[in-house]
């Protein structure tokens, strides 16, 4: 997805994606809990659903503005490989993590919380570390891959993915800098403590580069051999 349209509305794309991203995180978590009596598997459910879903949409509508990257990781993964210049990173990310917050705030108001917590639920730990780097690597290598050789498939492949990692992760799948700074400020089901927050955020840059490093070995194109070498074997 190229994006052609002036940096501000590139940057607004970003913050309103990550945004609404983190704002329907935040309140399915919400809603999945009060619902879910007490069942954690249920509830969990059903704060899976809608973030999958709601990833397609969002990237469908949003990525032929600005890529549709609502994660700092996947920017600078593009930057590596050249699809976003250097001098945007920065304010991708800035508009990441602006957005991410206010999604926050949005849940909160939509649930009749208070609008500014700090979230207490500890997740820390090797375990969860290493979750969190399976989570990014397994999302920017199904990125890398199916931008590839599907590239109108990015919106379903994305979604399907997080629906999946929520799963078979520990972490239950953040895999995005902005969305785990944004979850830090909420003391609900998806919350995560701020002091968890750096650790995961460095295991979530390493698997992203992780990905990007082996993606670049898979999809590699073997030179054919030159004509000269043909007939000399020949």
């Amino acid at each position: 997805m190229t994006a052609t349209f002036p940096p501000t509305q590139r940057l607004a794309a970003e913050a309103l994606g990550t945004g609404l991203l983190v704002a329907t995180v935040v309140g399915s978590g919400i809603m999945a809990d009060r619902l879910a009596g007490g069942n954690m598997a249920l509830a969990l459910l059903g704060n899976t659903i809608p973030t999958g879903a709601i990833l397609v949409v969002l990237i469908l509508g949003l990525g032929p503005i600005s890529g549709a990257h609502f994660n700092p990781a996947v920017s600078l993964v593009m930057c590596l490989t050249r699809a976003l210049p250097w001098p945007e990173v920065g304010s991708y990310t800035v508009a990441q993590i602006v957005g991410g917050c206010l999604g926050t705030l949005v849940a909160h108001g939509m649930f009749d919380l208070p609008l500014l917590q700090l979230a207490a639920k500890a997740r820390t730990g090797p375990a969860q570390w290493f979750a969190e780097a399976v989570a990014t690597f397994g999302l920017l290598m199904t990125i890398l891959t199916v931008v590839r050789f599907r590239i109108e498939a990015i919106p379903y492949a994305v979604g399907l993915y997080i629906t999946a990692a929520y799963w078979f992760t520990a972490s239950i799948s953040f895999a995005n800098p902005a969305v785990t700074i944004a979850r830090a400020l909420t003391n609900t089901f998806a919350g995560i403590a701020p002091s968890n927050v750096p650790m995961f955020i460095v295991a979530q840059v390493l698997g992203a580069l992780a990905a990007l490093g082996l993606v670049r070995w898979l999809i590699k194109a073997q030179r054919a051999p030159s004509a000269k070498k043909t007939a000399a074997r020949e």
